[in-house]
């Protein structure tokens, strides 16, 4: 017998999370057998805490598939992932009686490292209980760091994006530098891994065409190596752009950005200027970088829906406790296809930038690691205009009536 399935999204969103959720949903939709409704959570796993949930029963077919081309999190995301059992089993149990309420038997949970996490313990959870729930992770994270796949959907479009930008850039200062700016900062995400700032480096045609500087989380930040790194491009160029992580700590692995209320951009900037003297400006990517849906990667946006659409194959075949992931087969042409790895294995864990992926200086990326990146900003998938700007279907979003009383969250 069918029983109804309930999807959720996590952190973070990206530009590409909601053909994921497509995936998710029209793969459902093909298996009517097996699956009964449809439901989305509002706000990730606190709209299944506090039962708000949507219907997508009443969804068109439409609007559902014009949900790839829509960035942000079309039912809502949220940063709280659920503590340990021991402390917050009622939150757990929570979630199994809402489940049960609805008739939910399926959930996927669409996030990081921290929401498998999350769906590893309430798996746990419910086989305690004796519920008969199957819990799927689908990726995402523009941060690349998920460990077992060759890549995190909504990274290929956040390196496209910032690639681009980093190029782009490189060419404005270049034509102002013999009279005003010399250097240029942008500041991308990335807390623990440096993965946006090796993107960065595919802002050139060829190694060496554009004087770049990258600053990942993985290394040390040493001052005196700094200033000289950017006068010896200024030197060369007369002029230098660098892309660094927001997660760049000192010698000590330290965060000392974060005493002065400075972001990393800012702080370089004004090192720069007082060290070398020379007008710099900066700039913080921000949720730019991760809502760019207008120069999404087309090989993000295929591999975002694939894996949503993996995931509920992978639930009908009757597998449970998995995250999808994505497998290379080559990178000359570029083949990938859908896999799949135990929740244990990615739960709470990070993946940084490789050794071998960074320059012997540590200010770029090497053959290798642009023989990797490569292939994930491939492809342009622009997202339909009017009128000049990009159109998105809104989905009417019917609510759920509750069965449950209300829930307090502390």
């Amino acid at each position: 017998m069918s029983a109804n399935l309930l999807y959720a999204q996590s952190g973070g969103v990206t530009s590409v999370i909601n053909a994921s959720a497509a995936g998710v949903i029209q793969a459902a939709r093909a298996w009517p057998d097996r699956f009964g409704k449809v439901f989305a959570a509002h706000n990730g796993i606190i709209g299944a805490l506090t039962e708000q949930l949507f219907d997508l029963s009443f969804e068109r077919e439409q609007a559902i598939a014009d949900l790839r081309h829509q960035p942000g999190g079309a039912f809502g995301s949220c940063r709280y992932d659920l503590e340990d059992i021991k402390t917050h089993r009622p939150y757990y149990e929570r979630l199994i009686r809402v489940f049960s309420a609805h008739d939910i038997e399926y959930f996927f949970y669409n996030g990081g490292g921290g929401s498998m996490l999350t769906a590893q313990r309430l798996l746990q959870v419910s086989a305690q209980l004796g519920y008969p729930l199957r819990v799927i992770g689908i990726p995402k994270t523009i941060d690349n760091d998920l460990p077992e796949t060759d890549t995190s959907p909504g990274f290929g479009s956040a390196a496209k994006y910032v690639a681009v930008s980093t190029r782009e850039a490189a060419f404005d200062v270049a034509s102002m530098a013999g009279t005003s700016t010399k250097v240029f900062i942008l500041e991308v995400m990335g807390r623990s891994a440096g993965w946006l700032a090796a993107a960065g480096g595919l802002a050139e045609s060829t190694p060496g065409e554009l004087p770049l500087l990258l600053l990942f989380a993985e290394r040390n930040f040493h001052e005196p190596a700094f200033l000289n790194a950017v006068q010896a491009r200024i030197n060369s160029h007369g002029y230098c752009v660098i892309v660094a992580s927001e997660g760049l700590r000192d010698d000590k692995g330290s965060y000392p950005w974060a005493d002065t209320g400075a972001s990393v951009a800012v702080s370089l900037a004004s090192l720069v200027r007082k060290r070398l003297g020379y007008r710099a400006h900066w700039s913080v990517a921000d949720y730019l970088q991760r809502s760019a849906r207008h120069i999404a990667s087309s090989t993000d946006l295929d591999q975002a829906y694939a894996c949503g659409s993996a995931g509920v194959r992978l639930a009908a075949e009757g597998a449970d406790g998995l995250m999808v992931t994505l497998k290379r087969m080559t990178d000359v042409p570029y083949r990938w296809e859908t896999a799949s790895t135990a929740l244990s294995s990615v739960a709470d864990q990070e993946c940084p930038v490789p050794d071998q992926y960074i320059s012997q200086d540590g200010f770029g990326i090497t053959e290798l690691a642009r023989r990797y990146l490569r292939p994930l900003i491939q492809g342009e998938a622009f997202p339909p205009f009017r009128e000049g700007i990009p159109y998105y279907e809104r989905l009417q979003l019917k609510r759920v009536e509750t069965q449950l009383p209300a829930f307090k969250m502390e």
